[in-house]
């Protein structure tokens, strides 16, 4: 089932536009601008509430491990854009992140803690890098601080949601997982 998805996951990724919730480099340079970004754009939204559902459906150790791992390495690739890295791919990637976390969330997929860790680790790495490529200056590390923030409290909302949702039945959780699918191909397609 796995490659199934990584498949369509793919297929996706090659047709996508770019995301359009990044702004313009002009209006960051604060912790409030990073803390607003990430609650501005659909696909960040989508992306980091589905880490949560995902995390709660794992449980255990993964309730917290998943969302650190995308927090962690979301900064990682902040700053290797700051540094001056180069990343292909970006945009395809993030929508990407947003069809496949849902996908994950849709069909369960139950997966250790280090690996579910690893899938969203990857998805990170390139929201946090179209972060730093839009940052530039003294304000991109406050800018940077604001963004993790918002997207821990998204990845907090969707553990919480998943949670209460999760002790109704799995069906509810997993329809939230088809929505944001269904969410990340409109806006591939859009």
């Amino acid at each position: 089932m796995f490659k199934r998805l990584s498949i369509t996951a793919a297929i996706f990724a090659a047709a996508a536009a770019p995301a359009f919730a990044h702004l313009n480099p002009a209006e960051h340079g604060s912790i409030m601008a990073g803390i607003s970004h990430p609650l501005t754009g659909p696909d960040h939204i989508m992306a980091m509430v589905a880490v949560g559902l995902w995390a709660s459906q794992q449980g255990g150790k993964a309730l917290y491990a998943v969302p650190a791992a995308f927090v962690g390495t979301m900064a990682i690739g902040f700053l290797l854009a700051l540094a001056g890295v180069h990343l292909p791919f970006v945009e395809p990637a993030i929508l990407a992140s947003v069809m496949g976390l849902g996908l994950l969330v849709a069909t369960a997929v139950r997966l250790p803690a280090v690996g579910a860790s690893a899938v969203v680790a990857l998805f990170a790495l390139f929201h946090g890098y179209a972060h730093g490529t839009e940052m530039a200056g003294a304000a991109a590390l406050e800018f940077g601080l604001g963004f993790v923030i918002a997207t821990a409290f998204l990845h907090a909302v969707g553990v919480g949601l998943g949670v209460a949702l999760n002790q109704l039945g799995p069906k509810v959780t997993r329809l939230l997982g088809v929505a944001t699918a269904v969410g990340g191909a409109a806006l591939m397609l859009g």
